[in-house]
């Protein structure tokens, strides 16, 4: 799944529907012109707002807004979520340590700061601004669940399931919460736990590709090659480009002795990596060819 999302126009502590000035409406209107809502601080990936578009315009008008605005943090904020979506990493971190500058409680820039370590590979920042955000505010789920995908890319096990089981609580349709959770089970052997989770993320976000990969890879570790070949046939067709839906795929249709579809699946993932050794070997397994065709489907 998608990485998480940074959060766009909360503040701790005052709505922008309980405030409608002039930042308020300004920052309302920006959000309109770009079609959609901002994102939500959370994960990953990602799945309960949809993210803003980034654009020069986009960022032009948040400049503009941060101009009229230069003592609100809630607009360094939103321009910071904007500027991190476009990849300008220290710009974005400049405008997330500028807002928590004017407003040492506002939970949303520690989250967003958080995910902004945790995405340029800095996790100890980025669990030091997810506890201060949870310290200011404790149900505050991107927190919860940022939180959470850190103690689990860490093998803290006990502390990942606590907050992926806090995240669900408090929200209980939140596909990225049970995603991860899945992941967590996954890791620990838990298959038919990971499958359940997997597939109550699937039925929450049916058009991500990546929950149909991990529960095919727990039904191949419990044997049920025909699921996964199942789960893997909708993930490429979700997502046409995903170098692991395609090779996870090869190798369901390897243990179920179709060689061509397998051949094939290994073939759509060099043709996307062609330095992707556990694909080249698959390949090689069942016989495959370079410069032959083969039918996928």
């Amino acid at each position: 799944m998608p990485g998480p999302r940074f959060g766009g126009h909360k503040r701790q502590g005052s709505s922008l529907t309980g405030r409608l000035g002039a930042l308020a409406l300004a920052l309302l209107g920006i959000l309109a012109l770009a079609g959609c809502a901002s994102f939500s601080g959370l994960a990953s990936s990602e799945q309960d707002d949809t993210a803003l578009t980034p654009s020069q315009s986009n960022l032009a008008s948040l400049s503009a807004v941060v101009e009229k605005h230069p003592e609100d943090p809630q607009a360094y904020n939103v321009r910071g979520s904007v500027l991190a979506e476009a990849g300008r990493t220290e710009e974005a971190l400049a405008d997330f340590n500028k807002a928590i500058s004017l407003d040492g409680n506002y939970a949303q820039a520690y989250a967003n700061r958080a995910l902004l370590h945790r995405r340029t590979g800095k996790p100890d920042l980025a669990l030091a601004d997810y506890n201060k955000a949870l310290s200011i505010d404790g149900s505050y789920v991107p927190a919860v669940l940022g939180r959470g995908i850190i103690h689990r890319e860490q093998g803290r096990s006990a502390q990942a399931l606590a907050d992926l089981n806090k995240a669900i609580a408090l929200k209980p349709d939140n596909a990225q919460a049970y995603y991860q959770r899945g992941l967590l089970y996954q890791s620990q052997h838990q298959h038919q736990f990971a499958i359940d989770d997997f597939s109550t993320s699937m039925g929450l976000a049916p058009h991500k590709a990546e929950a149909h990969v991990a529960r095919a890879l727990s039904y191949l570790a419990v044997s049920d090659a025909k699921s996964a070949a199942s789960d893997l046939d909708e993930a490429v067709q979700i997502d046409a480009g995903n170098l692991q839906a395609w090779t996870s795929r090869g190798l369901a249709y390897e243990r179920l002795g179709q060689k061509e579809k397998a051949a094939g699946s290994y073939a759509k993932a060099l043709n996307i990596n062609e330095k992707y050794e556990v694909a080249r070997a698959g390949f090689a397994r069942v016989g495959g060819k370079v410069g032959q065709s083969y039918q996928t489907f």
